[in-house]
């Protein structure tokens, strides 16, 4: 039986994607273009176990041995020459008055740095996919120059969407005292809580580090082309587990009207087209986050064979992680599609010392701009991904709310 028929769906369920999130109301969207949110996979183009490769290889395989030991190979300090135009430009933008969610390549421009982060750019999307970037002045611009600067980079890399219900585009990854065991309603990254290997919802996350924890919330990233390969050689079954499209992830309330609270998809994909390759969507706090419907009847619970591969495929990414300290002015950029993420759990220093404090982008590479060829129905858009409800206006706040 073909993946795309495993559960039959409503054709009401699979939201529609239309031309106006291109062109929205710029009263709303300053820039014009509305987040595109979660949708469900194009089932009928998803791909069975046995069409999906063995073996990977290439640039998007990598071990952590290859880098431990290499920082040359991942960490571009900025320049003085760098940082001289990225402070001037983010100045100029200031002084223009545009607002902070209506910035863009058209209007930050970078001529030099520009060209640094175009290359990048297809680094990030076809090669190791992650940089580590230093010396932002974070301790020394401020919040609202820091978050122009950083957002001017960021349009660089893709198109900023939406991260949550009331459309922060500009995250703030801190801890504001909500309970991390809550994990129907609460969002990990509010919390000092571990938070295990996942990808988020935007092709590129981007978390520039502007106050570290007094202990812990260090950062581990690992490819998982990789990672398949190891499990397909050690753990066949899990494997094929993870391609099944049995895994229901929770929006945690975040929907738009007429949308289900939850969402059916495979862990990992092939392309709808472009080059083939495995693209992974995974969180686990959002699959377990699911005993209020399950325990109605309304969805499966997890069963065994998906207890078990979570456990194989998070123990294999941190047998496979490579680790790193983000230092106040890092700038961290990564792939959503080929690699995951993970963060230790961490302690903030005591008051009145700031907490532990990240901006955060997601950004969307869309496919006709060189991103890959995802099995959704808003691979084209501009702001594919994200989370959007209703129409929510973009916010960029700076700071946590």
């Amino acid at each position: 039986m073909a993946p795309g028929i495993l559960v039959e769906e409503p054709a009401a369920q699979l939201p529609q994607v239309t031309k106006s999130n291109l062109d929205a109301p710029r009263n709303i969207f300053p820039d014009g273009i509305r987040t595109s949110g979660q949708h469900a996979p194009l089932y009928d183009v998803l791909k069975p176990y046995s069409e999906f490769p063995k073996e990977i290889t290439g640039r998007t395989v990598w071990k952590r041995d290859d880098f431990i030991n290499n920082p040359e190979k991942w960490v571009h300090p900025f320049t003085d020459e760098e940082i001289a135009e990225l402070s001037a430009t983010a100045d100029a933008f200031i002084a223009s008055g545009t607002p902070l969610t209506g910035i863009s390549k058209e209007n930050f421009v970078l001529p030099k740095l520009g060209k640094v982060l175009t290359e990048l750019r297809e680094d990030l999307l076809n090669g190791k996919g992650f940089i580590l970037f230093k010396r932002f002045p974070a301790d020394t611009w401020g919040p609202e120059k820091n978050a122009v600067a950083y957002m001017g980079l960021g349009t660089y890399l893709g198109y900023f969407v939406s991260q949550n219900g009331r459309g922060h585009v500009l995250g703030h990854v801190k801890d504001v005292g909500d309970d991390p065991t809550q994990i129907h309603t609460v969002r990990i990254y509010r919390t000092a809580a571990r938070q295990f290997f996942h990808a988020d919802d935007g092709d590129i996350v981007g978390l520039l580090c502007v106050h570290r924890a007094q202990e812990g919330g260090e950062s581990d990233i690992v490819s998982v082309h990789n990672v398949w390969n190891i499990l397909q050689k050690e753990h066949p079954d899990v494997a094929e587990t993870l391609t099944k499209p049995i895994w229901y992830f929770d929006r945690k309330g975040e929907v738009s009207d007429g949308q289900e609270e939850w969402v059916r998809q495979p862990i990992v994909y092939i392309e709808n087209g472009g080059q083939g390759r495995l693209y992974c969507k995974w969180d686990p706090y959002y699959v377990k986050s699911l005993t209020r419907f399950s325990d109605k009847g309304l969805i499966p619970a997890l069963s065994e064979e998906q207890l078990h591969a979570l456990k194989v495929l998070e123990d294999t990414c941190q047998q496979e992680a490579l680790h790193m300290v983000l230092e106040v002015g890092d700038i961290q950029f990564l792939s959503n599609a080929h690699l995951l993420h993970a963060r230790t759990a961490y302690r903030d220093f005591a008051p009145p010392a700031p907490r532990r404090h990240l901006l955060r982008l997601w950004l969307a590479t869309p496919e006709g701009e060189g991103g890959w060829a995802l099995p959704m129905p808003d691979s084209h858009e501009k702001k594919r991904g994200g989370i959007q409800v209703n129409d929510t206006p973009p916010r960029a706040p700076l700071d946590a709310e």
